[in-house]
């Protein structure tokens, strides 16, 4: 009986790691999507014609026809993996809430927050993949029209500050849970996030202030 329990746990604790691994891989690409992201996009604070030209270019070489299918199934497996450990049930969330107030641990109130935006990414984020595939080519003047539209605007308030903890928290857990963050460099890269995560909301601040602002 040992020997075949262990046999059956083999499977399962190489399966886990597998879909570990695969969740570390889709985090990390969509980390590197979204800043990158971020930045293309801040191209419009160099004016209309330097987004137009980039959006052009990605729109010419196909990668915004065949990339945003792309990212949004990346975004989707991403989620499913993650959601192998996320508390949906009330009790689950209770008990984790209480644990949290419990360990006043920074790591743990991290993971409470990456998992609570990941909720919200997930719909908010869903929704704006669907709106500008489905409204293409992107240009300056539309996405400044939706934007000044009023309802755009709160809703990117709203995303991008979700976006940026949760990607900024990601990036740090995935380093702390596969070892390149250590307690020897741990402060430093506590304070790479918080440069990274509040850089990102700066960009992405003015980015919105430019479109509101922009006339056509």
């Amino acid at each position: 009986m040992p020997s075949q329990a262990l046999v059956y746990a083999r499977p399962s604790s190489r399966t886990a790691a597998y879909l570990d691994f695969l969740q570390m891989l889709t985090g990390v690409g969509l980390i590197l999507f979204m800043w990158s992201h971020m930045i293309l996009v801040a191209s419009i604070n160099l004016g209309p014609e330097a987004m137009n030209a980039l959006a052009k270019f990605l729109e010419d070489t196909y990668m915004a026809q065949t990339g945003g299918p792309f990212i949004g199934v990346a975004f989707l497996l991403h989620f499913v993996l993650a959601a192998r450990k996320l508390p949906f049930r009330s009790l689950e969330q209770k008990a984790i809430w209480q644990h949290s107030r419990r360990l006043h641990h920074l790591d743990t109130w991290l993971w409470v927050i990456q998992a609570g935006t990941a909720m919200i990414v997930l719909i908010m984020g869903s929704i704006h993949i669907w709106t500008i595939l489905t409204d293409l080519p992107i240009t300056a003047a539309k996405s400044a029209a939706r934007i000044q539209g009023g309802f755009w605007l709160v809703f990117y308030m709203i995303l991008l500050p979700m976006i940026e903890l949760h990607v900024g928290i990601g990036f740090y857990r995935i380093g702390v849970k596969w070892g390149i963050i250590k307690r020897s460099n741990r402060p430093f890269y506590e304070r790479l996030e918080n440069a990274l995560t509040l850089g990102f909301l700066i960009i992405g601040a003015v980015t919105l202030y430019t479109f509101y602002n922009l006339a056509f």
